[in-house]
């Protein structure tokens, strides 16, 4: 998909956050007053570029959300059967033994991830993989992901998304994967739109990069191997190259599984997915 009025942007460039711009609103008047004029410039200069990029995402949101609405019922359905087959015949999925994936939402035009599911919930349960799926807990971009072992263990939230209880049957908390003794081995992620390079544009809430963050973090600390970060995609997702814009909270996806296949993009991924 081209979209004619998107700008290239480099990532090489630093983009503060709206939380950092409230904090260099809020420094301590000595800091104010010794404020050079060229700091100022170049404070508003960054200010007015933070916003020119969540106006560009806004803009390209509503261009794909258009196009998922008018994409076909017969093609969308042929588009979810095929990715889910390519996810469950991939060597990586056979071998992963732990995952976080997204439930997926018809009335958000997700790609379907039922069948992907269903079929790690059907294993028998020495070989099962270790599922662990969202569960939004407030409007502050906290998500955690937390363990099912049946689909009897969601429950409809406000918004009408099939997400865990926090609770297990027996009134026992359910495993958090940023509290888990072993690691996963892939992500399974949604998005709005999608580029060979990685970029991924979410809904706007944050959620995916705020836990995608943490648990690259956490990771690091305990000497994993970080996990595969795997999104689906609709065909009409993928963006050119560029039309994504970035900002520094902006994580990166590995994969792109389409409906035409694999789509390899990190060192990592293309090491595994060969």
């Amino acid at each position: 998909m081209t979209i004619p009025w998107a700008v290239s942007l480099s990532t090489s460039r630093f983009f503060p956050t709206r939380s950092a711009i409230l904090r260099r609103q809020t420094s301590p008047c000595s800091a104010t007053a010794t404020m050079s004029t060229a700091g100022e410039q170049n404070f508003t200069s960054d200010t007015a570029h933070l916003d020119t990029i969540f106006k560009q995402k806004k803009a390209l949101r509503l261009v794909v959300k258009r196009d998922l609405k008018s994409m076909d019922p017969t093609l969308r359905s042929e588009e979810d059967e095929a990715i889910q087959r390519i996810v469950m015949e991939a060597p990586w999925f056979k071998a992963c033994k732990g995952l976080c994936a997204y439930i997926s939402c018809s009335a958000l035009r997700e790609v379907d991830t039922s069948r992907i599911l269903s079929h790690i919930l059907s294993s028998h349960s020495e070989t099962r993989k270790k599922l662990f799926v969202p569960r939004v807990e407030d409007r502050n971009r906290n998500m955690r992901m937390l363990n099912i072992s049946s689909t009897e263990d969601l429950i409809a939230n406000s918004m009408n998304i099939l997400e865990p209880a926090s609770l297990d049957a027996e009134g026992n908390e359910r495993e958090d994967v940023l509290f888990a003794n072993e690691p996963v081995d892939l992500l399974i992620l949604p998005g709005l739109a999608f580029d060979k390079a990685g970029r991924r544009l979410g809904r706007g809430g944050g959620y995916y990069d705020t836990f995608l963050s943490r648990y690259q973090e956490l990771a690091e600390k305990r000497n994993w191997k970080q996990p595969l970060k795997i999104a689906l995609s609709y065909s009409v997702q993928i963006v050119d190259e560029g039309t994504i814009p970035l900002t520094p909270n902006d994580v990166l996806v590995d994969t792109l599984v389409s409906p035409s296949g694999v789509i390899p993009i990190s060192p990592a991924a293309l090491e595994i997915c060969q």
